[in-house]
C-alpha cells in the first residue's frame, strides 16, 4: 500500500467545487480546501506506485477546474 498527498491548484473560485468533488473519489483519505500556493490538499492511498498514478491522472487531474497537481508520496523513514 502507499499513501501520498497531492497538493491541488485550481481555477479562481473552483477549490470547493473540486474538493467535494474529488471527496467521492474511491482511494481519497481526505480532503481539505487551504490557503497558500495550493488551493485542495487530498490524502489518498493505492496498492502500488502505478496505481497511485492511475489514480492522479485518470480521476483526480479529470475533476473540472483543476490546472495543476503535485504528488508527494509518503516515505517510511
Amino acid at each position: 500500500m502507499i499513501e501520498a498527498y497531492i497538493l491541488i491548484q485550481t481555477r479562481a473560485g473552483k477549490a470547493l467545487d473540486a474538493a467535494a468533488a474529488i471527496s467521492a473519489i474511491p482511494g481519497v483519505l481526505q480532503v481539505n480546501a487551504v490557503t497558500g500556493p495550493y488551493d485542495v490538499i487530498v490524502r489518498a492511498e493505492a496498492g502500488a506506485a502505478d496505481d497511485l498514478g492511475r489514480l492522479v491522472v485518470a480521476r483526480i487531474q479529470q475533476v473540472e477546474g483543476i490546472f495543476r497537481t503535485l504528488t508527494c508520496p509518503v516515505v517510511e523513514l
